[in-house]
């Protein structure tokens, strides 16, 4: 379970992140809606001890991230896939980071075959990966240890049409098992085809959550989004 209760982060005099309240629960996705510049980012940094909140508390599976013994191990993090060392494969990626948290070898296969990155793929330096090459292996090291937690910003980014429906199939799968999925994107399609439960932000708020079929009921996402943002601009909010 991820907790998230009256997070706020500012920078200088503009709030990025303005009291945000969520809870993602195990067996469900949690989709994190919002366009890019809401604060969905900023909230997940927080979430994984990455960025200090000025207020409020974030915790995840009970304690807050810093505090969880070897959180790699509990909490598989997806936030930037182009943030690895160009220099290195991506079997040496994940291997560097198998051996951080402790796991064996068979991890990095079991991980590079859940995200279909074949071995001459692996083996290459990830300073040549295409966009969704390097998702996937982000996904990889999400997965590394078989966590309870998966926290996922926009990991349909560079995907193509098999990549994105392969990445729905594997969050849907890590929930049913019991696991809790934290997703966030700035596509209304991305949420709506998978999310269980839907926050929505803008502007650094959230203007609505809940189960997707409550706050949907007989209407369209995107009729909710808007209806729901009607106080932040169209530019604001990437249309």
């Amino acid at each position: 379970m991820i907790e998230a209760r009256e997070l706020t982060k500012r920078h200088g005099s503009t709030t990025a992140v303005d009291q945000v309240s969520f809870t993602a629960k195990p067996y469900r996705v949690t989709g994190f809606l919002g366009p890019n510049g809401a604060g969905k980012s900023t909230t997940m940094r927080m979430l994984v001890g990455l960025a200090r909140p000025d207020s409020g508390t974030a915790r995840i599976l009970g304690a807050p991230f810093a505090g969880i013994p070897n959180p790699g191990r509990h909490v598989g993090v997806l936030l930037d896939a182009s943030a690895t060392h160009k220099g290195r494969t991506g079997r040496e990626t994940l291997s560097l980071a198998a051996m951080t948290m402790g796991l064996g070898a068979n991890a990095v296969d079991r991980a590079l075959d859940r995200v279909s990155l074949s071995r001459s793929e692996a083996n290459r330096r990830t300073g040549g990966y295409s966009l969704g090459m390097q998702q996937r292996l982000g996904i990889a090291h999400a997965l590394l240890a078989e966590p309870a937690v998966l926290i996922l910003d926009e990991p349909a980014n560079g995907l193509d049409p098999s990549g994105i429906r392969w990445m729905r199939t594997l969050v849907r799968e890590f929930a049913d098992d019991g696991g809790t999925v934290l997703l966030s994107s700035h596509l209304l399609q991305e949420i709506d085809a998978v999310a269980d439960d839907i926050v929505i932000m803008g502007g650094g708020r959230v203007h609505a959550q809940g189960p997707r079929d409550e706050l949907v009921g007989e209407g369209s996402l995107e009729d909710l989004f808007f209806a729901a943002t009607a106080d932040v601009s169209r530019e604001e909010v990437g249309t």
